[in-house]
């Protein structure tokens, strides 16, 4: 018997159909899953944060350029993320299948990618400046923008690694080691970041350059610790996941490009129209941006948990698939929908009751000059009530749907009701009604719940087409 038929052996029993077949199983099991993503999640805004915060310190001007940067890297980084969100569906649903080869396989084929999608990548990133200043930005901030992304650049594959691997991770129930490397990389982020900013223990001072340079050295060490836990520690080592790499499975290839790139273009549908809400915000005022800004940065934090109850659909759902037990993949994504909808609702309500305190703690001291912003923010927020609940559904259901490989529809569903439906309303309602600021959320609300509703019932269809007749 090989290596991998053992392993073959060892996973009956960690994907035998649930006990009873109850949903406080399955409720168990999704939490389990779960809570680590979302933790995960939450640590990588932490280190986002910590940047942030430390940038800060060389002037607004710094903060200005390091805002640019964000947006070049993420509109290539968001695309990225599509793909790598591939390796977690092929991966469970080949675990769920008891197949370790292909488990191996669509690791191996999304450390590839990471690496081939990155070389374009780079080579944007590299050019931010020209690209910027098409964009009709001012030269002296595009320049210290593309200090930064002279930096950043060269994390992207190795960041990119890290994500297909944490996907490979989940698929096999053993989400946590993810964690710990994220908590583990922030104290690191932030030391090594200030230091290469300021100078220090002997090194020079390298500004914008030394934070975009401190974010790539800890996406390298974090892609090189996954990679040590994958190798040496179970149940990973089991996988031989390094086994044949330098060989690329282009038919495997083809399928996570397939299941992977609507992932990425609805992931930039959804960015880009929050980039556009921004640039009306703009076109009301600068108290409307600001608070925008504050109340979108609050959305972001609560998207992290229905984001990591998403992932944890992806996979309670291609386990079933892999087993062929339809009664659970439907079970699968109803329980995470609702324990999306149960979460984001009782955010929603705390956020709502203490809306007035996070503008002011966004604000600080000079909050009793930022009246009128700190007004709008809570407003928004309160608007926000609908559109967080809503975001938390979408999140959650399209993660249910990768799990089904269904990627080409939710991507058609995205167009529709972020670019036809949203896009419009926040357009019409933010200048056509007086509503201004308060109008464009509403409009963003509108779309997300139109995404909500669409990605919802998309799963409850293909999950009752699997019932047997």
């Amino acid at each position: 018997m090989t290596s991998l038929d053992k392993v073959e052996e060892s996973l009956k029993p960690a994907v035998a159909t649930p006990r009873r077949g109850n949903f406080s199983f399955e409720l168990t099991e999704t939490l389990k899953l779960a809570l680590p993503i979302a933790l995960t999640q939450l640590g990588y805004i932490a280190m986002m944060t910590t940047d942030l915060a430390l940038v800060g310190r060389l002037g607004d001007t710094a903060v200005a350029a390091a805002a640019l940067a964000h947006t070049v890297f993420f509109v290539n980084f968001t695309f990225g993320m599509g793909l790598m969100a591939a390796v977690a569906p092929l991966a469970a649903q080949a675990f769920g299948a008891r197949d370790p080869r292909q488990v191996r396989r669509a690791l191996r084929i999304g450390l590839w990618a990471a690496l081939l999608i990155s070389l374009p990548m780079i080579f944007t990133l590299l050019f931010g400046e020209q690209i910027l200043l098409l964009l009709g930005q001012a030269r002296p901030t595009a320049h210290l923008a593309q200090d930064y992304l002279h930096g950043l650049a060269w994390g992207i594959a190795p960041a990119l690694g890290f994500l297909a691997i944490r996907g490979f991770m989940g698929a096999v129930n053993r989400p946590e080691p993810g964690l710990w490397i994220t908590l583990a990389a922030i104290p690191a982020n932030g030391v090594l970041v200030y230091v290469l900013i300021h100078g220090g223990l002997g090194l020079p001072r390298l500004g914008l350059f030394g934070a975009g340079l401190g974010t790539t050295l800890i996406n390298v060490a974090t892609f090189l610790a996954s990679i040590a836990v994958i190798v040496a520690r179970r149940p990973f080592r089991k996988y031989h996941v390094l086994g044949g790499i330098r060989r690329i499975d282009w038919m495997l290839m083809r399928q996570l490009i397939a299941v992977g790139a609507p992932i990425s273009v609805a992931f930039l549908l959804e960015y880009g129209l929050f980039g556009a809400a921004g640039l009306l915000m703009g076109l009301i005022g600068t108290t409307a941006l600001a608070a925008h800004q504050i109340a979108l940065q609050i959305a972001a934090i609560l998207f992290m948990v229905p984001f990591g109850i998403g992932m944890a659909a992806t996979v309670r759902v291609g386990h079933a698939v892999g087993r062929d037990d339809p009664a659970a993949v439907r079970r699968a994504g109803v329980v995470a929908t609702l324990l999306g909808m149960v979460f984001m609702s009782a955010m929603t309500l705390a956020v709502m009751l203490g809306r007035f305190a996070i503008g002011r703690f966004f604000f600080g001291e000079a909050a009793d000059s930022a009246a009128a912003a700190i007004e709008l923010t809570a407003n928004l927020l309160l608007v926000g009530a609908t559109f967080f609940v809503a975001d938390g559904i979408q999140t959650v259901a399209a993660g249910a749907l990768r799990g089904l490989n269904d990627t080409r529809i939710p991507l058609l569903f995205a167009a529709i009701s972020y670019w036809l439906v949203g896009f419009p309303a926040a357009c019409l309602l933010g200048f056509r009604t007086g509503l201004d600021a308060i109008g464009v959320w509403l409009g963003l609300s509108c779309g997300t719940a139109v995404y909500a509703i669409l990605l919802t019932a998309r799963f409850q269809l293909l999950a009752r087409r699997m019932q047997p007749a």
